[in-house]
């Protein structure tokens, strides 16, 4: 408590907690919209309605998270965020394109003529398909340590495909918990179909992040870290059991259980959030720059934090009011 009692500590602690917990909730909510975005070829014309109608009133919450994470990361951090933002800029101007993308097809495709509606579902897969693949690519090289070697490439090229299957796999219990019917059943099928990949993405990421550096080994295997740590995993298998369970005996009468899915997987994704954030705890730049060294001066971090005391509980409003209003199964999506 004596250390937590010097601004200088506190203030990049609280920030960097901010950051993470922003970072956390895109990956949840702006995870399975995409999942629903890479979906859509799987899906016929009347269904690919349901799955845009699914997610539309809450797309543009979602990626609200993720401009508050990027804004935090460059006047909290900036030599972080100019180290971190060189080193991905190829990966990060993909994804903007890709999140575009999705913006513009989302809006258009609703007013499109029938015979030019087909493009701009196929934007709007391909703008989904761009979002994933550069966030997966771009986790790959953070575990890595931000180096461009052959290695690190091959194994970023790996956490794109996982990361890319999971969330589909995300998309996929969303649309169980937002639909019904034929639609449902489908999803059901696509989740079923997706989880090993979630499984096999979240076991190689931590199973290379202990070994990108002896620090992180020792935080994970030494004693009694281990022990204290051996829920984690065990948990994590008993999620990843509980949705293999559960996927196979749904739907059920009045739709019972048809959240549990969802929750599950978001459970897994958040656990294994924590297991990296565990990992990587104090670096902001991995095993290069910790979050005390690339933090702002103790008096812009406090006018900053004052900021943020008003804008983030407008960003939660604006999000909980979005999922509250329209909570329950999804309706046709309409501008008219």
């Amino acid at each position: 408590m004596e250390m937590f009692a010097d601004p200088a500590v506190w203030l990049p602690w609280t920030f960097a907690a901010l950051m993470g917990l922003s970072i956390l909730i895109y990956v949840v909510l702006d995870g399975f919209d995409l999942g629903v975005g890479l979906l859509m070829p799987l899906a016929n014309d009347t269904e690919k309605d349901m799955l845009v109608a699914s997610i539309g009133p809450f797309w543009d919450a979602n990626e609200t998270w993720l401009v508050l994470a990027i804004g935090i990361l460059l006047v909290a951090f900036p030599p972080a965020h100019g180290v971190i933002l060189t080193a991905l800029y190829l990966p990060v101007f993909v994804m903007l394109i890709g999140l575009i993308l999705r913006g513009v097809s989302f809006e258009l495709r609703a007013k499109a003529p029938p015979s030019q509606k087909w493009l701009w579902n196929a934007a709007f897969f391909g703008g989904s398909l761009m979002a994933a693949m550069s966030q997966g690519f771009m986790l790959g090289m953070y575990v890595m340590g931000l180096g461009w070697t052959p290695l690190n490439v091959a194994f970023a090229a790996l956490t794109t495909v996982f990361l890319t299957v999971g969330y589909s796999f995300l998309g996929a219990t969303w649309l169980i918990l937002k639909t019904g019917g034929a639609l449902q059943g489908h999803a059901i099928r696509w989740a079923r179909g997706g989880i090993w990949g979630l499984v096999l993405g979240i076991g190689a990421i931590s199973l290379a992040t202990p070994f990108v550096s002896a620090r992180i080994f020792d935080k994970w295997f030494g004693v009694p870290e281990i022990f204290y740590l051996s829920p984690m995993p065990i948990l994590s298998a008993a999620l990843i059991g509980f949705l293999w369970w559960k996927l196979r005996r749904i739907p059920r009468r009045n739709d019972a259980w048809s959240w549990s899915p969802f929750v599950a997987a978001t459970a897994l994704f958040v656990l294994a959030f924590g297991g990296m954030a565990y990992s990587f705890y104090p670096y902001v730049v991995p095993e290069q720059i910790t979050i005390f060294e690339a933090a702002s001066a103790p008096e812009s971090l406090l006018i900053i934090l004052i900021g943020t005391l008003f804008v983030l509980p407008a960003i939660i409003g604006y999000t909980v009011l979005s999922y509250y209003i329209f909570r329950g199964k999804a309706t046709e999506l309409s501008y008219e």
